[in-house]
């Protein structure tokens, strides 16, 4: 009921109440008078009934504004402060009720208030927690970041389908440089985001070892992991250990691969409550694998870590190569021998010229047993060291560690002659270290001395480490006896002795005396080891660089594409994998002759510029470069020589941008060239391909330039490196993810829808 008919009714009620009482009580009177009673009470009534309506009208009016009053004060104003309440509740937090109106009215309005002071409290502090646990997620993805990029085995995480959607620095230099054959290239790598591992490792394994996991666990098996060894396009031999990335949850419909089906016939859209979760399971996993009784696990992926054994394979095969040549060789010298040492021993009294010829052969056998054994151990030096776990060091660090420890445990002054800073060996550092302070105690022990020099150099393959010291001379025979001591210095004790140490590195010591200086030294011989190459140069950049690389995207969980399932134009935009690229050219008439001389792409996956996923690659084109494009590209001959050449270059290019749609400015240009290789390269390029100079002429038709330059400052863009292929495809990039959300606004949503509309341009008909 409406407040203004409550009021109404509210004032006809008052008038009824002041009224009604007269007019009744006159009327029983009348009714129970005589006639002459009725005359009299008639001519004394009216004569005052003028002031008797007088009076109550009077009374009327003040109680009907006493009611209104009231009623405006706590009726109407009720509902005014509930008007302001639900403004306060919904578009405006800052807004108050104020306090006006009967003492009661305003006490409810300050409480009001008081309320909505709690709660914007409250909404602060969740706000503020809310950004905390954003930052706690963003710091815990940086940490992971952090761990993953420290990882000395190559980890790489995948979806049902093969996707990969986690890898961390080492599985990408792994991968890399595992990238060998006729179309290896240093400009592009084989792991990416939303990349199919199956390009990589062989289905079948992971199929197998998938559904060797899923066996265990449905036998609540607390350990669900499976290993295999596999090889890859190039040779190499990886072991790989599988564990699954499972998702627990009592209403989970763990619906295909959870049931068995295979990768060939993967399940559709992930059900089912709770997180996903990475399983390497333990013994401490057990009882929540299995305690649970309404829970199902669900597999949504798997985690892939990754190690290269080809060399330990290979060294294993040559200790067995050096193993048999020791023992066919040397099979039938023996026989001989021992046929002439029996002979010799039955016959005593053998003529001296037999016996001499039976001694010539024992002779001849030996001595070429003799060679047989130093070839076998020149030839196999390395493999056939003790196989303890050495590793790449830096020589100058291994010293420095040792006259640390030698001046803190021995108090010896340490100095340092002539050191190389680039050499490396391949020792157990803690090992040789113990060595070195050994030896040191016992010069300071036995021989007095003051002070001990460290010098290092190298030769060959070895590397020199030498203990050099002013004073008495060590006997070889004292050395000898050091050799075969159990390593004691202070309380420290070893049960290894220097003998034991140099033979686990292969190595060899030896005592010198340099009479001319008065100075002896002990010279440790132990291997060096291969420079680093580039790859683990690249890693320590990576590693060190500022910015961290985004080597993981967990939306593609839910990515159910299968591999080698085509592009689909009627997909989004916002959902296609792209490889955004640009070419740098001799000149600009490709049907003319000009060629390519570098080409550069960039992978955009899930809306990201992935800046670490990038083809980079020179390309000699094998015609001189036309000095008029150098100072645009700044690409010189000496830049080009010696690179690839473009019929290696662009196999590689083709692989990196597979099952990915392609975009460029003015990409009719830059497919021109490709156009005019597909017959001599047999490499053709089959998927869409995207304008964005074409695009801008849809979103902005009536701009007058679309230059790459102008379309990037229109839409806010920073435009660093252009004229390198590179960096124009990153700039591409960049224009290419503004443009989706206004070709959405647009209502073009669909790669088929842009890929029409950029047809219906102007600048769709120009041909190279």
């Amino acid at each position: 009921m409406k407040a203004k008919l409550r009021f109404i009714i509210a004032a006809c009620v008052l008038g009824l109440l002041m009224t009604g009482p007269f007019a009744v009580t006159a009327l029983l009177l009348y009714a129970d008078s005589k006639d002459a009673e009725r005359a009299a009470f008639a001519q004394f009534l009216l004569p005052r009934l003028p002031l008797g309506g007088l009076i109550t009208t009077f009374g009327f009016i003040a109680g009907l504004m006493l009611l209104r009053g009231l009623f405006q004060q706590y009726v109407q104003g009720l509902l005014r402060m509930a008007e302001t309440l639900r403004l306060m509740l919904g578009a405006n937090r800052n807004f108050r009720v104020t306090p006006d109106g009967p003492p009661e009215v305003r006490e409810l309005a300050r409480a009001a208030n008081d309320l909505a002071q709690q709660r914007d409290e409250l909404l602060t502090d969740v706000d503020a927690q809310i950004r905390q646990a954003k930052a706690t997620v963003e710091e815990e993805k940086n940490r992971l970041a952090a761990l993953m990029s420290e990882l000395a085995l190559g980890v790489v995480v995948c979806n049902l389908d093969g996707r990969i959607l986690l890898y961390n620095s080492r599985a990408r230099l792994q991968f890399k440089a595992l990238a060998q054959g006729p179309t290896s290239t240093s400009g592009g790598a084989l792991i990416g985001l939303g990349r199919s591992i199956f390009s990589i490792l062989e289905r079948g394994q992971i199929t197998h070892s998938l559904e060797n996991i899923q066996q265990r666990l449905r036998k609540g098996s607390a350990a669900p992991t499976a290993n295999f060894i596999t090889a890859t396009r190039g040779g190499a031999l990886l072991r790989c250990q599988m564990a699954p990335v499972l998702r627990t949850g009592a209403d989970s419909a763990a619906v295909g691969v959870a049931q068995g089906a295979n990768m060939d016939n993967p399940p559709g859209p992930l059900s089912g409550k709770g997180g996903d979760e990475v399983r390497q399971a333990g013994p401490a996993q057990e009882e929540r694998t299995t305690a649970l009784p309404g829970d199902e696990l669900e597999v949504t992926g798997y985690v892939l870590t990754i190690e290269n054994i080809t060399r330990n394979f290979e060294r294993e095969a040559e200790r067995d190569q050096a193993l048999q040549a020791l023992t066919d060789g040397n099979r039938a010298a023996l026989g001989n021998i021992r046929a002439a040492v029996e002979t010799l021993i039955d016959t005593p009294d053998m003529e001296a010229d037999y016996r001499e010829r039976f001694t010539r052969v024992i002779a001849d056998e030996a001595a070429a047993m003799s060679q047989r054994l130093d070839a076998t151990m020149s030839r196999f030096a390395d493999s056939l060291k003790t196989r303890w776990p050495l590793e790449d060091v830096l020589a100058i660090d291994i010293l420095a560690a040792a006259a640390r420890r030698i001046e803190d445990r021995l108090k010896l002054p340490i100095k340092h002659e002539e050191q190389d800073a680039s050499l490396w060996m391949r020792v157990d550092s803690f090992s040789l270290i113990q060595a070195i302070t050994f030896l040191a105690a016992r010069l300071q022990d036995h021989y007095a001395i003051r002070e001990l020099r460290l010098r290092l150099s190298a030769e060959g393959k070895m590397v020199f480490l030498d203990l050099i010291w002013s004073g008495t001379p060590v006997s070889s025979e004292t050395l000898y006896t050091w050799e075969l001591e159990p390593m004691t210095v202070g309380a420290e004790t070893s049960p290894l002795t220097l003998r034991d140490v140099i033979d686990r590195h292969g190595g060899e010591i030896w005592y010198q005396r340099d009479k001319a200086a008065h100075r002896a030294f002990f010279r440790m011989v132990v291997p060096a080891a291969v420079t680093p190459d580039l790859a683990a140069s690249d890693q320590v950049q990576h590693l060190h660089s500022d910015s961290r690389p985004e080597y993981y995207d967990f939306d593609l969980f839910a990515a159910r594409d299968a591999a080698g399932s085509g592009i689909d134009l009627d997909r989004k935009l916002s959902e296609l994998t792209y490889s955004v690229f640009d070419t740098e050219t001799t000149g600009l008439e490709p049907s003319s002759g000009d060629e390519i001389i570098q080409m550069g792409a960039v992978r955009v996956v899930n809306n990201r510029l992935l800046r670490q996923e990038v083809f980079d690659q020179l390309v000699d084109p094998g015609i001189p470069l036309k000095p008029a494009g150098i100072p645009i590209h700044g690409i010189t001959e000496a830049m080009v020589h010696g690179q690839p050449k473009l019929d290696v270059v662009l196999p590689a290019f083709h692989e990196f941008c597979a099952e990915t749609v392609l975009v460029a400015h003015n990409a009719a240009f830059d497919m021109r060239f490709f156009q005019l290789k597909e017959d001599s390269l047999g490499v053709r390029f089959t998927q869409p391909v995207l304008d964005t100079l074409l695009l801008s002429a849809v979103i902005h038709p009536n701009q007058e330039s679309h230059r790459l330059e102008t379309i990037a400052e229109r839409l806010g863009i920073n435009v660093i490196g252009r004229h390198t292929a590179l960096g124009d495809a990153f700039v591409t990039g960049e224009v290419f993810l503004k443009m989706v959300p206004l070709l959405a606004d647009m209502g073009i949503v669909t790669l088929r829808q842009a890929l029409d509309a950029a047809q219906k341009t102007y600048f769709a008909r120009i041909t190279y």
